[in-house]
């Protein structure tokens, strides 16, 4: 069994910052790529910013400059520093990762695992 949890969500004025961080717990044996996405009320899940293990970053453009992704490998956590949020940044923000799973003693599995949401409302 594994699980992604996140924390660090809340209620913030525009111009105001948070950090979300994501904890992997389990039968992870490798994990690759960690990231974040989000969604809206009546929008589609979006990507916003992804990070491979050796530290290779990506970033949807409506966060560039102003939201940096990291991790810590030890720790198999991810975080995410949302500085400069505008209310178009509301949303439930979901951790990812892609890894691999030790099923039993002779099965290994991957796949892409979710964490259950954190959400980040932010006032105008």
């Amino acid at each position: 069994q594994v699980q992604l949890v996140e924390s660090g969500g809340g209620l913030v004025q525009a111009g105001g910052s948070l950090r979300l961080s994501c904890a992997a717990s389990g039968s992870f044996f490798s994990i690759n790529a960690m990231g974040w996405y989000r969604q809206a009320p009546g929008k589609q899940r979006e990507l916003v910013a992804t990070i491979t293990s050796s530290g290779s970053t990506n970033y949807a453009d409506s966060v560039k400059g102003r939201f940096t992704i990291s991790r810590d490998n030890a720790k198999k956590t991810v975080y995410l520093q949302m500085n400069r949020l505008k209310p178009e940044d509301t949303a439930v923000y979901y951790c990812n990762a892609y890894g691999g799973v030790q099923v039993t003693a002779q099965l290994k599995r991957w796949g892409d695992y979710w964490g259950q949401g954190t959400q980040v409302t932010v006032s105008s």
